[in-house]
């Protein structure tokens, strides 16, 4: 049965809640200017509670989410969030805060910030930590604006970022956003940095080095200590994507490896929302050095009190209204608070072991072109499977008829056919177990059913969809009775 949108199951008349009667004397015209108020009354769904219950209802059982299924999403971490972190984030004491408020009377809100931006600096090896950027690609933008700002500052006129072949999209995207010309690397044959390359690049135009560890190819960079004595040589600054901090926790600190700046993905490693547009949180972490570079405010302690912080010498200034995303900070901070230190490194072991798991058992059937030093995600590649007729995108489809979500494909692009796998520490070796199998039937219904994978999937609410179509002829609004012509 077609699903219907919530306007079409619409009766004229029908309530599902009512409001009392406006206490404000004034007419609304004598409050708003003419100029923002409507001309017509809005087209609003009338339903009743069950009636919009049912509905949402409806259309999430035909999404696929962590609580419903595996996610193993390479590069984005799709871990279980406990739901403690929402129990405690709906306490009044936090959600009725205002921005405006005294400082005197948020302390509580703000030892909070205080003990989050603490913990993630010990964590990195960093010396300070703002948490004002909104998600990890705001927080790498943040990032890139204070190695621009810190050459600024010294007079230096660097016009180059150096990153792999295998970074994120968002690496280059941001250099560019600051005039930097970006300088591509090609990695080596285990998929790390080549050092040779490195060394014939380099120059004294060079500001800094963007680099993922793991890499996008869930690969630990090994070298990262000559590469930072490489790029430091140039007094240039070395910059960690955090996208895969979920390697790492509790046992390698970028901080004492060589690296100036991190981002923190909250929403990946430290288990806040995930998705759907937001809200998020990118804070990030400098060495001392930089300190004085990081978005105002920060929040410091004297004595037993909390307060925000303006005075920054060199500050880069305001990147987000008030302070960042607080609930989204609280999740992370309940989510640190009730690890620990033993629980974080368990999570950076089960993580590992989870991949390394998935991956020697998968690597006979889909095989994994860079295997040395894999962590916490590995890339299989289905390029074999084309000879069949059959493309990662139909394996990727076919996934979702055994119940699962599919990994992240064609990313990183050095792997061809590429199927990017993070199963994360949150899933159990049954899980896992069931994913192996239907990946391994997929695997030999790619050889003797080819037209099964090409038409898939078959079994789930909707079936396959025109996603070039889609994007080329956009049409996201619903079009009411009463405005057709």
């Amino acid at each position: 049965m077609e699903t219907k949108t919530i306007f079409e199951k619409s009766v004229k008349d029908r309530i599902g809640y009512s409001l009392s009667e406006c206490e404000i004397e004034k007419r609304i015209e004598d409050i708003f200017p003419d100029n923002i108020l409507r001309n017509n009354t809005p087209n609003l769904p009338e339903v009743s509670e069950l009636d919009a219950m049912q509905h949402y209802i409806e259309i999430s059982a035909k999404n696929h989410f962590i609580e419903k299924g595996f996610y193993p999403l390479g590069s984005c971490t799709m871990k279980y969030n406990p739901k403690i972190n929402d129990i405690v984030n709906i306490l009044s004491g936090l959600t009725n805060l205002h921005p405006f408020q005294p400082e005197d009377t948020i302390q509580g809100a703000l030892q909070i910030m205080y003990e989050l931006q603490k913990d993630l600096a010990e964590i990195s090896g960093m010396a300070d930590v703002s948490l004002q950027p909104v998600a990890g690609a705001h927080g790498e933008f943040v990032g890139a604006n204070i190695i621009y700002n810190y050459h600024k500052n010294k007079g230096n006129t660097k016009t180059k970022i150096i990153m792999p072949d295998s970074s994120h999209g968002t690496n280059p995207a941001t250099s560019a956003l600051h005039g930097y010309k970006v300088i591509e690397i090609k990695s080596n044959s285990d998929g790390k940095v080549d050092i040779n390359a490195l060394q014939q690049v380099i120059d004294d135009d060079v500001a800094g080095f963007m680099l993922t560890n793991p890499n996008t190819l869930g690969i630990f960079e090994t070298d990262v200590k000559e590469i930072a004595e490489i790029i430091h040589s140039v007094d240039g600054l070395m910059y960690m994507d955090g996208a895969n901090l979920n390697a790492m926790l509790g046992y390698i600190r970028p901080g004492d490896i060589g690296f100036d700046i991190v981002h923190f993905n909250l929403h990946k490693t430290f288990s806040t929302p995930h998705g759907g547009g937001g809200p998020g949180g990118g804070g990030i972490g400098v060495t001392e050095k930089l300190a004085d570079f990081l978005p105002y405010p920060l929040v410091k302690k004297e004595r037993d009190r909390y307060f925000l912080n303006y005075e920054i010498k060199n500050s880069i200034g305001k990147v987000h209204t008030f302070y960042g995303n607080f609930l989204v900070m609280a999740r992370a901070y309940i989510y640190l608070k009730m690890l620990g230190e033993k629980g974080l490194r368990r999570v950076t072991e089960n993580a590992v072991i989870n991949s390394n798991y998935l991956m020697v058992k998968l690597k006979v059937h889909y095989p994994v072109p860079y295997q040395k030093d894999v962590m916490h995600e590995f890339v299989a590649s289905g390029e074999r499977f084309k000879q069949y007729g059959v493309k990662t995108l139909d394996i990727a489809k076919r996934l979702l008829d055994y119940g699962f979500h599919a990994p992240t494909i064609y990313f990183p692009l050095i792997v061809h056919e590429a199927l990017m796998i993070e199963p994360t520490e949150t899933e159990s070796k049954e899980t896992l177990d069931g994913f192996i199998e239907a990946m391994i039937k997929i695997a030999e219904e790619s050889e003797t059913n080819p037209e099964k994978l090409k038409n898939a999937p078959t079994n789930t609410p909707i079936g396959r969809l025109d996603e070039a179509a889609a994007i080329k002829n956009l049409d996201i609004k619903f079009t009411f009775y009463n405005e057709i012509t």
